[in-house]
């Protein structure tokens, strides 16, 4: 100690300090890959893949009549996808509520052994009158009667042969004849409206119904493009969960008619919402489509319906 006292003592007093900064500055960097270190394993553990989230089934028109179940599903997306009426299929299964179907449900699509199907009283013809095919007949009638005398009573009482005169013939006043009514044609029953349709979007019309089985028309535009709900009504699906739609809506209105918007880029709105006939409800895109584009469909106790007969006219 003594020496080392020595040593340090013999050393200039300028040269003490310096040596000191440089003893600390070695054992700062001697400590430094640490963090550094630190730094690369938190880089290596963010790098790791993320979990993929589970995709929503999706629904494609059954072969075997029947229908499972599966997350994301709703009954009018399955009937949909199956050209059904979803009061059809919810009757058929003896589902009380449309909004009340489980996961792993086996669904029948087809009416069961020995079902009445039961048509829209609106989809037949209305009875018309028509006059009858003959007049009335009015018949005399076969039995006379007669004030009581001695004289009647001794009539009554004789046999034909001996009768001779004939007796009296009460007249009866005559009864005019009933004129036919003149036919009135029956007032048909008018078929359900949602009043006013409204084109669903802007664009350039692409497709039409029938063309090549297709069951609604294409509007060709730029993406982003608003899509507006055709009429008020409610909104029944909203999602991804129908092949060859991509992100799909569809709107229930008045008369059991259905409206459905698919290929859009993004949905503004969500199953139960309320909506009114011109509000903004989607984005138009090209999801599973190969174009930006809206394709738009009328259906109508689940059958595809021409749009053009019920939008209105383009200039």
């Amino acid at each position: 100690m003594t020496g080392s006292a020595g040593w340090f003592g013999s050393l200039a007093p300028g040269l003490i300090l310096p040596g000191l900064l440089l003893l600390a500055l070695g054992g700062c960097s001697s400590s430094g890959t640490a963090p550094v270190s630190e730094r690369t394993a938190g880089t290596a553990s963010s790098s790791k893949p993320a979990v993929a989230r589970p995709r929503t089934s999706q629904i494609t028109p059954s072969t075997t009549g029947r229908h499972t179940v599966q997350r994301g599903d709703t009954l009018y997306a399955i009937a949909f996808a199956n050209g059904q009426d979803y009061r059809d299929v919810a009757r058929w299964n003896r589902i009380e509520s449309v909004d009340r179907i489980f996961v792993g449900q086996e669904l029948r699509l087809t009416p069961p052994p020995g079902a009445v199907e039961i048509q829209p009283l609106d989809d037949d013809p209305a009875p018309s009158a028509r006059p009858l095919a003959e007049p009335l007949v009015l018949k005399t009638p076969q039995a006379v009667l007669l004030p009581y005398s001695e004289a009647n009573w001794a009539q009554v009482n004789t046999p034909p042969a001996a009768v001779a005169a004939k007796p009296p013939v009460v007249k009866v006043a005559p009864v005019a004849a009933t004129t036919p009514a003149a036919s009135v044609p029956a007032t048909p029953v008018p078929a359900a409206t949602v009043g006013d349709w409204l084109w669903p979007a802007e664009g350039t019309l692409a497709g039409r119904f029938g063309a090549a089985g297709g069951k609604g028309i294409d509007i060709v535009g730029t993406r982003n493009t608003p899509v507006i709900a055709t009429a008020s009504g409610k909104v029944v699906y909203s999602g991804s969960g129908l092949r060859g739609y991509g992100k799909l809506l569809i709107i229930k209105h008045a008369g059991e008619f259905l409206s459905a918007y698919a290929h859009n880029e993004s949905i503004l709105v969500k199953e139960g919402d309320s909506v009114t006939a011109g509000q903004k409800i989607a984005l138009m895109g090209d999801s599973d489509s190969d174009r930006v584009e809206l394709h738009f469909e009328i259906r109508r106790y689940g059958k595809p319906l021409d749009p053009l007969v019920y939008l209105p006219e383009r200039s």
